[in-house]
């Protein structure tokens, strides 16, 4: 007899759009909306006070159009508290795991147990204040220590990943999921995530779980945003879409 709760799903595409802050307002939206005439309802990953500076109780307008594609589906996630890197100091260890990932952004890198729950504290209070329900939490450049994981299963959050999978902390499961993403901080590092990308279409397809990780900033550069397009296209014609309850 059914117990009438579906089983997790055991394959999908994951469509996520990281650094959702109203400093990066419009190119934000414009992901959202290319989402959306893909027929895809992304997750949201916000950032409360982007750099120190841009605290999301400011910004009305914004903060209401979140609120409005919640209430369409989209999940959304704590991205850390103002997530770069301002005050805190990385070790040669830290250097070694974020070399090549991000320009100090990886705001929870060194943090350790206290300083992380109480920076994911902070951060949840401010975003249900908002009217939202965060589903999970994503340290920015998926860049964390293991204690950082502890604190979001043990507040009760969901969900979270890190570089190479997505931890489901209801039912203490890792699931392996490369994740797609770009940079076009150079041309030739937008030229580089253009060859990657094509590359993980290649060689992943038969992967369970593929991660499209966008960043308003890939649509900074022309090579990298016409990337992003065409990877969504076809990574959607090819994978069922799928949502991080789900899993």
């Amino acid at each position: 007899m059914s117990s009438g709760v579906e089983p997790p799903v055991r394959e999908g595409l994951l469509v996520s759009i990281h650094d959702v802050t109203p400093a990066l307002d419009a190119p934000v939206r414009r992901l959202w909306s290319l989402c959306r005439e893909h027929g895809v309802t992304p997750a949201l990953l916000v950032v409360p006070e982007w750099h120190g500076e841009w605290p999301i109780e400011r910004y009305d307008g914004f903060m209401t159009w979140v609120r409005a594609c919640a209430s369409h589906g989209a999940e959304v996630f704590l991205h850390g508290e103002r997530h770069d890197e301002v005050g805190s100091a990385r070790s040669f260890n830290d250097e070694l795991r974020a070399v090549g990932r991000t320009a100090k952004e990886g705001e929870f890198l060194t943090l350790d147990h206290d300083a992380a729950q109480l920076r994911i504290g902070r951060g949840l209070v401010r975003l249900r204040a908002m009217g939202l329900s965060p589903i999970g939490f994503i340290p920015p450049a998926w860049l964390a220590r293991e204690a950082t994981f502890d604190v979001v299963r043990d507040v009760g959050l969901r969900v979270s990943e890190d570089a190479g999978g997505v931890r489901v902390h209801t039912r203490g499961v890792r699931l392996q999921a490369p994740a797609l993403r770009w940079s076009g901080r150079t041309t030739m590092r937008a030229w580089g995530s253009r060859v990657t990308a094509a590359l993980r279409w290649r060689t992943q397809r038969a992967t369970p779980f593929v991660r499209l990780a966008l960043h308003p900033q890939d649509l900074a550069h022309p090579v990298t945003a016409a990337s992003v397009e065409r990877e969504l296209v076809r990574w959607t014609r090819a994978r069922n879409v799928v949502q991080y309850a789900q899993l």
